[in-house]
C-alpha cells in the first residue's frame, strides 16, 4: 500500500499509551515499546487490548485505523478514523454501478468466478475441474446475487472436500463452521480470514470508494462493510487456504497451537503468534506484476484491488478480479 508507515500486529494482550507524540505499548513482563506515530499505517489487534481516548484522539488525527479480532480470532471491528478519502463523485458513480442491475449483477459474477479460481488454484486443479466447471455454468444462468452465493457455496463445500483428503486427521475442516469454530482447522481459516478482512479495509479506506455500497453480498450483511467483503474473497484463499495446506505440509502446525474444548477450537497463544507471523510475512512477500512491470507485495495487491474497482466506477474500465497468476 502507498505508505511508508507499517502495520502493527499486536499479538499479546497489551495497554497502549500516549506520550505526546508517540505510542506506547504496555505489556505483562516485557518492556515498554515506543513507537512513534508517524510510523504507524495500521494496528492489528490479535489479542485483548485496551487504550484511552487521548489514544484515539491522537490515531484519529493520523488517520490510523485499529482492526480487532475476536477471542475465537474473528474479524471483531475496527476503530476507523472519522477522516477517510472516500469522494462524493466516486461514491454516487460506485452507487449507480451497484444498483444498474446488469452492471452490478457482471461485477458480482466475476468476483465469485475469480474466488473459485483462485480456490481451485491453491487446493488442486485437477479434482477441482469439475466443480469449477458446474460453477461457471451456474454463474451465467444467475440472475442474483442470492444464486450466486449459492453457486459460490456449493463449490467450496467440495473444495473443502477436497482440501481434507490433504490435511493430517486433526486438521480437517469437515465442512466450515465459524464463531466458534468447530475445530482447529475452522479455527485457522477464521482467524486468517478476519486479518485478511482487516487488511482489505485498510486498503478501501485509502481509497475514495464506499465500504459499505457492494455488488455480490449486497444488502444481505450487517454490521460489516459490505464491499470489504465482496473484495476479501478474493484474496482469502492465497492466504488463508493457502497457508494452511502449507503449514500442514512442513508440519508447521502443531496440536498445542490450539486449544480445544467441546465442540469448539481457537488458536492458543503460541499458536496465535505462529499464524500472525505467518501473515505477516506473506503479506510482505513480492511477485513480479503483469502490467506495473514492477514489483509488488501481496499487501499492496489489496489496494491496486480497491484502485481498478475505482477506476471502474468512475471511469468505465473494465474490472479484472484478482486471479493468482503465479
Amino acid at each position: 500500500m502507498p505508505a511508508a508507515a507499517r502495520t502493527y500486529w499486536l499479538t499479546s494482550p497489551c495497554r497502549i499509551r500516549r506520550k505526546d507524540e508517540s505510542l506506547i505499548i504496555e505489556r505483562d513482563n516485557a518492556d515498554n515499546v515506543h513507537i512513534p506515530v508517524t510510523d504507524v499505517r495500521d494496528i492489528v489487534a490479535c489479542a485483548e487490548t485496551d487504550l484511552n481516548t487521548a489514544v484515539v484522539s491522537l490515531l484519529n488525527r493520523h488517520r490510523i485505523n485499529v482492526h480487532l479480532l475476536s477471542y475465537y480470532g474473528d474479524y471483531a471491528g475496527s476503530l476507523l478514523t472519522s477522516d477517510t478519502s472516500t469522494s462524493g463523485e466516486t461514491v454516487l458513480a460506485q452507487a449507480r454501478a451497484a444498483q444498474d442491475p446488469q452492471a452490478g449483477l457482471a461485477i458480482a459474477r466475476s468476483i465469485v468466478d475469480a474466488c473459485a479460481f483462485n480456490v481451485r488454484r491453491v487446493v488442486d486443479r485437477k479434482l477441482l475441474t469439475r466443480p469449477y466447471a458446474v460453477l461457471q455454468a451456474s454463474v451465467k444462468t444467475s440472475t442474483n446475487q442470492a444464486q450466486l452465493m449459492g453457486a459460490e457455496g456449493t463449490f467450496r463445500r467440495s473444495a473443502w472436500e477436497v482440501m481434507d483428503t490433504k490435511l493430517p486427521d486433526w486438521l480437517q475442516l469437515a465442512g466450515r463452521s465459524r464463531r466458534p469454530p468447530k475445530n482447529v482447522g475452522n479455527a485457522f481459516i477464521s482467524y486468517v480470514n478476519g486479518i485478511t478482512y482487516a487488511r482489505v479495509l485498510t486498503a478501501v479506506r485509502l481509497t475514495p470508494l464506499h465500504s459499505g455500497i457492494a455488488f455480490l453480498h449486497g444488502t444481505m450483511e450487517r454490521q460489516r462493510h459490505s464491499l470489504v467483503l465482496d473484495l476479501s474473497e478474493m484474496f482469502k484463499p492465497l492466504m488463508a487456504e493457502r497457508l494452511l495446506l502449507r503449514m500442514s505440509r512442513r508440519n508447521q502446525l502443531k496440536e498445542h497451537h490450539f486449544d480445544r474444548d467441546t465442540n469448539q477450537a481457537m488458536l492458543s497463544d503460541a499458536g496465535r503468534k505462529l499464524v500472525v507471523q505467518t501473515v505477516r510475512d506473506e503479506f510482505a512477500v513480492t511477485v513480479a506484476h503483469r502490467s506495473l512491470n514492477r514489483n509488488v507485495a501481496y499487501d499492496e495487491l489489496l489496494y491496486l484491488e480497491a484502485l481498478a474497482l475505482t477506476r471502474h466506477c468512475l471511469e468505465g474500465t473494465t474490472y479484472k478480479p484478482f486471479r493468482i497468476w503465479w
